[in-house]
């Protein structure tokens, strides 16, 4: 069985190693990983498409599901979110070795990999759960989709480029109808993604709250907007020649005038272990260069 995450720590003796081993020097980090684990006693198996990659044989998901204590995924944000999409019902816990641009999630640098995975198979990490969205797509009263997002859900214009009209419900009451590019519901941890670029808000992941980011609303007035993450959020796209719904830039999906996008929290998390020195207000200091201290005082030449 599986360790549960109350009481003791947890000891992390199998490990899976995801990575997209498209270049080189990742793939020559999956390798240096796998080697390390396993001189460290641990039971080491890499993802299917992974061991592809390096020219072996690996598991799926649902077997890293079923045999792994810890999956480390070596790479950036977005190989992060693939692996914590697959794994969620699993409840394996993820940990993330940085070989991306930005690495908000994967917050073990690569020069640090030894010691920071070491750290943890030693018993000194902190562990954090993260909150997803439930989403599915109603056309007609009938279900079309079904999936999650950990980062976000994106209701937006499509190829034709043409504004679309909307309307937005929280637990039943009308909110707004709103012309524009779209709406963006992020949760604390898609606060930093794609709804900073659109001006929202940011979210502690301790904060039980969502964001509604309108996209280029076609008004003065509209403005980001939290929510509790208890809220059920309904978009219904009222005009619109061409639009979409995706879910952490995966799940595009076409949405006909009349189609609902219901959002919820699900009851599922994402559980993230952090090395020892982690702290998330250094990490939006380091990657976002958030509140970034002037150069010189204000005032002064």
């Amino acid at each position: 069985m599986k360790p549960s995450f109350a009481g003791a720590a947890l000891e992390f003796r199998r490990v899976a190693v995801v990575a997209r081993a498209t270049s080189g020097e990742i793939a020559a980090s999956a390798r240096e990983l796998s080697r390390f684990l396993e001189e460290r006693g641990c039971e080491v198996f890499f993802e299917r498409e992974t061991a592809a990659q390096l020219g072996g044989k690996g598991l799926d998901y649902s077997d890293i599901g079923a045999r792994a204590d810890l999956a480390v995924i070596v790479g950036g944000d977005g190989t992060m979110l693939a692996a914590a999409r697959s794994l969620v019902r699993h409840r394996v816990p993820l940990t993330g070795v940085n070989q991306g641009r930005l690495g908000f999630m994967t917050d073990i640098g690569h020069d640090d990999m030894r010691a920071g995975i070491g750290a943890i198979l030693e018993g000194r990490y902190t562990l954090e759960e993260r909150a997803l969205l439930d989403a599915e797509i109603l056309r007609g009263g009938q279900s079309v989709l079904r999936t999650i997002a950990l980062n976000e859900a994106v209701v937006g214009k499509g190829g034709q480029g043409r504004l679309i009209e909307f309307e937005l419900s929280i637990d039943g009451e009308f909110v707004y109808r709103l012309r524009g590019d779209g709406v963006i519901v992020a949760t604390p941890t898609g606060s930093t993604a794609y709804a900073l670029s659109a001006q929202g808000p940011i979210l502690h992941p301790s904060v039980p709250a969502l964001a509604l980011v309108p996209l280029a609303p076609h008004t003065l007035s509209a403005r980001p907007v939290s929510v509790s993450d208890r809220s059920v959020i309904e978009i219904g796209i009222v005009h619109a020649a061409d639009a979409r719904a995706h879910f952490d830039g995966f799940g595009l999906t076409e949405m006909a005038e009349g189609d609902r996008l219901v959002l919820k929290r699900s009851e599922d998390s994402i559980r993230f272990v952090h090395p020892p020195g982690y702290r998330y207000f250094a990490t939006l200091r380091e990657k976002l260069r958030w509140s970034e201290v002037l150069d010189k005082p204000i005032g002064k030449a």
